[in-house]
């Protein structure tokens, strides 16, 4: 199986690194860019053929990665509907819904949306997918193929879940750097360097993380297990639910998926 990459920012170049490392020949890779140092910055670091000429790209590729900004979406592939034809397509562009993007193609039914996050970087991310139902099970193992190699994937049933996928992974590395920041500027009131700070911050997360990850038990449960009676971890829990700090972190996921299916509106009028 050959893939193209219709763009070759930083997302595309992670999963680019992750196909090859998960056993992937650069042969098997080509990537369509207009950028001529960028060509030469992925052509010279993953030996793969980078181009910006689409036919040349496309033309004996089996699957289509657009990797484009999503303002950009309907230029790129509405000047060049006839080179995607019979070919799996797979957007990682933030927003733009199937449907619109089916339009875009003339009607190509062969379509997955994916939504992953920037911890695909260093290929620890998660993606969440969505596969129009014409889209056969070879075409999704393909697709699962791909997205593994940047970490781990969760398919949805319907595209609107994709807006939920968005406001809790796709923006959920923000959140985590905001309460390390908040974490690691507290330590710091009360005595620590910053330097100190910041590792304990980070490594309580992943620690905490990865003890979730191999515990059975709810989260609730969890917390539950570090918090003793009229203990510090009480007094700084109770803060925060006079602060209404879940309430608040509730409501600030409830607007950005809001957001979401606003951009998928916006963008879809194009």
């Amino acid at each position: 199986m050959k893939i193209t990459f219709i763009g070759g920012g930083n997302m595309a170049g992670a999963m680019i690194g992750g196909v090859i490392r998960h056993g992937w020949s650069p042969l098997q890779i080509t990537v369509v860019e207009i950028d001529a140092l960028r060509q030469q910055q992925l052509s010279e670091q993953y030996g793969i053929l980078a181009t910006a000429s689409l036919p040349d790209g496309v033309h004996d590729s089996e699957v289509v990665i657009l990797a484009v900004k999503p303002q950009q979406l309907h230029d790129v592939v509405s000047q060049s509907v006839q080179f995607f034809q019979n070919r799996l397509v797979i957007s990682i562009a933030a927003g733009v819904r199937a449907s619109d993007l089916s339009q875009w193609l003339d009607q190509h039914e062969f379509i997955i949306r994916a939504m992953p996050n920037t911890p695909a970087l260093i290929g620890e991310g998660v993606t969440g997918l969505y596969a129009m139902p014409q889209v056969d099970i070879r075409q999704k193992e393909q697709a699962a193929s791909i997205l593994k190699a940047i970490g781990t994937i969760i398919w949805v049933d319907e595209e609107l879940q994709l807006d939920a996928v968005t406001a809790l992974s796709g923006s959920g590395p923000a959140y985590v750097f905001y309460f390390l920041e908040a974490m690691q500027e507290a330590g710091v009131e009360l005595g620590l360097t910053a330097d100190m700070a910041k590792q304990l911050a980070m490594q309580t997360f992943l620690g905490a993380t990865h003890l979730a990850a191999q515990n059975a038990d709810p989260l609730a449960l969890l917390r539950m297990k570090v918090t003793s009676k009229g203990g510090t971890t009480e007094q700084a829990l109770l803060s925060m639910e006079q602060a209404d700090i879940k309430g608040s972190f509730i409501r600030a996921m409830h607007a950005a998926h809001d957001r979401s299916r606003q951009m998928g509106e916006i963008l879809g009028r194009a």
